[in-house]
Parts: C-alpha cells; structure tokens; sequence
C-alpha cells in the first residue's frame, strides 16, 4: 500500500514540554513516513543537537517542520488548506467513529497542560481515546500512535516497504 505523497497525514505536537515523549513521537513519523510539526515554545531546547544528544538517531529520516508559535503554523494551516484534527479527553467522538481525510493533520497538545481553549477552539474536529471512566489520560505518545494508526489505515497512508519520511 503506498500514500498519495502531495497530501499525506501529519502529527503536530503542540509546545511539548517532555523530550522523550518528542522524541518518540519523531520517531514514531520516521518510521511511519509521516512528517512532523513542532509548535513552539516547547519546554526544551528544539534543536538537531539536543535531540542528538538525546540519542534521537532517527532524526535524519525525520520530516520535521518547526513553527514558532501557533500563530504562524496556523497562518501555513490556512495557506495550505489542511484540516486540523485535534486529540483531546474533551472530545466526544471517539477516534474510531471519525472519517480521517487525506491531508489531516493531528495535533496532540502539551504533556502537562493539553491545548488552550482558542486552539482548541480553531480545530476542525476532535477526537478522542475511549478509557475507563475513572481514569484521566493516556500517554501523549501512545495516543499520538493509536489515533495515526487509525488516520493511516482510513486513508491507506501506511508506508511502502522501505519508504522514509519526505
């Protein structure tokens, strides 16, 4: 199965506050040829080589475009005309009951703090992990990878053997 490359799905990581979970997500798009977008401020250096430093030695096969604050990834969100899709525990609608589109762009929000209500607002949809009913939340990473799993599989995004990011 190969991906339409002009409209893949991204995963945007909203200002994240933990490396390692960033850097698990930026492994998680080299491995599935999915680029990445950083939202800035994050809560640690974003550089090559702090995420080198940290061993991320997926780096090179990572798709990774930097924003520096949501304002100017939202101005690129609007020139390319990508929908927005965000995941959140406040959402109602379980990711499994959404119709991912081509193109989509999944966005996780901060570690400790998820996503502001005006971000949360500017998304185009939400979606959600269904849990426990006591329980408060997954890991970033592990919901980031749940939820692409699903995008990638609606959309037949999977990478073709041996396909790296672009």
């Amino acid at each position: 199965m190969t991906r339409t490359p002009s409209a893949p799905v991204d995963l945007a990581l909203y200002q994240p506050d933990i490396p390692q979970n960033a850097g698990t997500l930026l492994r998680l798009t080299a491995c599935l040829a999915v680029p990445a977008h950083i939202i800035e401020p994050a809560g640690f250096p974003v550089s090559d080589r702090a995420f080198r430093r940290a061993g991320m030695d997926y780096l090179d096969h990572v798709a990774l475009t930097r924003h520096a604050a949501w304002s100017a990834f939202e101005n690129w969100r609007a020139a390319a005309g990508r929908r927005l899709v965000l995941a959140t525990t406040r959402a109602a609608t379980p990711y499994t009951a959404f119709a991912f589109r081509t193109g989509d762009i999944l966005l996780v929000g901060r570690e400790s703090a998820g996503v502001p209500d005006a971000v949360h607002a500017a998304a185009d949809a939400a979606v959600a992990v269904p849990m426990a009913p006591a329980l408060r939340s997954l890991n970033v990473a592990v919901a980031a990878a749940m939820i692409l799993g699903e995008a990638l599989r609606q959309t037949n995004g999977w990478p073709a053997a041996g396909e790296t990011s672009r």
